[in-house]
């Protein structure tokens, strides 16, 4: 079993090796990407006309061909890891932008009145407040994104080998070697599954007001009988967090 993911000699790494590679060159541009997003989806938020200049710029990227992109970067960072991470940053922030913009204008106008009451400031507002609230957005867009960065990388393998596990693809071809070209496709499959697994996880941790799939709904009656003071809406989760 252990010849199945035997590696050609001239990829310099093991079958884990390139799983390990492949996880770091999709997702630290995701990360990167994320942060990147945060402020100018909050200056789309206070400045509203900025907004669909900004979403315009980000789907033009997102238009550029990976390769051509890689082509362009090659004469400032050569055939090297970075050249594949760039383009998927920039690739993110048109799922992000509109994510964050979207979460953040979702967030109840008196609930931003009760924060500014209670002494918040820009900064914690929008930390504390707004991002808690569209955190299932800002998730959901980070599911899409990470997924799509994850099956990107393997177009890396056109620039020097620089794929990860889509680098098993070329070698598959070369050799006449059809394991290579399962492990590959196979791999990035389920690497990508288990990171939106964890991602689906990550909302479950970080939102524990919002439904869950296997709760059943409570009868209307009951909804109507209870008291509106134990009723939590995540406006109100949220702010209670703050305060902690």
């Amino acid at each position: 079993m252990s010849e199945f993911f035997d590696m050609p000699s001239d990829l310099q790494s093991s079958y884990w090796g390139l799983i390990g590679l492949h996880l770091r060159e999709a997702m630290i541009p995701v990360l990167v990407g994320l942060l990147v997003a945060l402020p100018i989806a909050q200056l789309c938020v206070r400045v509203r006309w900025l907004y669909p200049p900004v979403l315009w710029v980000t789907t033009i990227l997102y238009a550029i061909p990976s390769l051509a992109f890689f082509v362009v970067l090659i004469d400032y960072t050569g055939l090297s890891e970075t050249t594949v991470m760039i383009p998927l940053a920039v690739y993110s922030l048109v799922v992000f932008v509109p994510a964050i913009v979207d979460g953040v204008r979702s967030v109840p106008r008196e609930t931003l009145d009760a924060a500014v009451a209670m002494g918040f400031g820009p900064i914690r507002r929008y930390l504390q407040v707004q991002l808690p609230i569209a955190a299932p957005a800002i998730i959901a867009g980070l599911r899409v994104a990470s997924v799509s960065s994850i099956s990107l990388v393997s177009v890396g393998m056109l620039i020097g080998n620089q794929g990860a596990l889509g680098n098993l693809l070329n070698s598959g071809m070369i050799y006449n070697q059809p394991r290579l070209i399962w492990l590959s496709v196979v791999g990035t499959a389920v690497l990508a599954v288990l990171v939106d697994a964890l991602l689906i996880g990550l909302r479950l941790l970080v939102t524990p007001w919002m439904p869950r799939g296997g709760r059943t709904n409570r009868p209307v009656v009951s909804e109507e009988r209870a008291e509106p003071r134990t009723r939590k809406t995540p406006s109100g989760a949220a702010l209670e967090d703050a305060l902690r």
